[in-house]
């Protein structure tokens, strides 16, 4: 499990938003895509497709998608089909 640690905006297009998420631990690397899955309070399974991943001068690991969970969230991952 990793946790959601930050989250900002990647770009807003034609009203459609790309976000960047950070995890306190992450098995993805630049240009992986996947999908990140948290468990809402209600029980529900939240599913997150990750399109893409990037490294900024930093060396922070962000993952890029349409829909963000909040800061501090607990999520799994997987990577492509493999499961991380």
């Amino acid at each position: 499990m990793a946790v959601v640690t930050d989250i900002r905006e990647e770009s807003r297009v034609a009203g459609r938003q790309r976000w960047q998420m950070a995890l306190d631990r992450t098995e993805f690397r630049a240009g992986d895509v996947g999908e990140l899955e948290a468990v809402a309070r209600s029980g529900a399974r939240l599913q997150v497709p990750v399109l893409g991943v990037e490294i900024d001068a930093a060396g922070e690991v962000w993952h890029v998608v349409e829909k963000p969970l909040a800061a501090g969230t607990a999520v799994s991952g997987r990577v492509g089909a493999r499961e991380v």
